[in-house]
């Protein structure tokens, strides 16, 4: 293997563990703030939205509203606190429905 390989291996371990370590060397048994704890919980469900809303809008270049059906479908079940496979599953079906007409 190339050496640069080795170093870019190494630069992206060092750019992932940072993230991790920062918080357990920073706080140090500190409390953290109630306001950043309210932040840090609402993190996951943001990211997740920009890394779904692309592909919801993309999956089918030609027809956005293919993806948007599956969207409203997946959220409306899940809105009603159905299992998760029931929001997957309804989607599904209602795309298999929209591609039918």
């Amino acid at each position: 293997m190339n050496s640069s390989l080795y170093w870019i291996i190494f630069g992206m371990a060092v750019v992932t563990y940072l993230p991790r370590m920062a918080p357990l060397v920073f706080i140090n048994g500190k409390g953290i703030p109630s306001s950043l704890k309210r932040v840090m919980e609402n993190v996951p469900y943001a990211l997740l939205g920009a890394l779904l809303f692309p592909g919801i809008l993309h999956i089918k270049p030609e027809d956005t509203g293919f993806g948007l059906v599956g969207a409203v479908t997946a959220i409306t079940l899940a809105y009603f606190g159905r299992h998760l496979i029931v929001p997957v599953l309804g989607s599904v079906l209602a795309l298999i429905l929209y591609q039918m007409m």
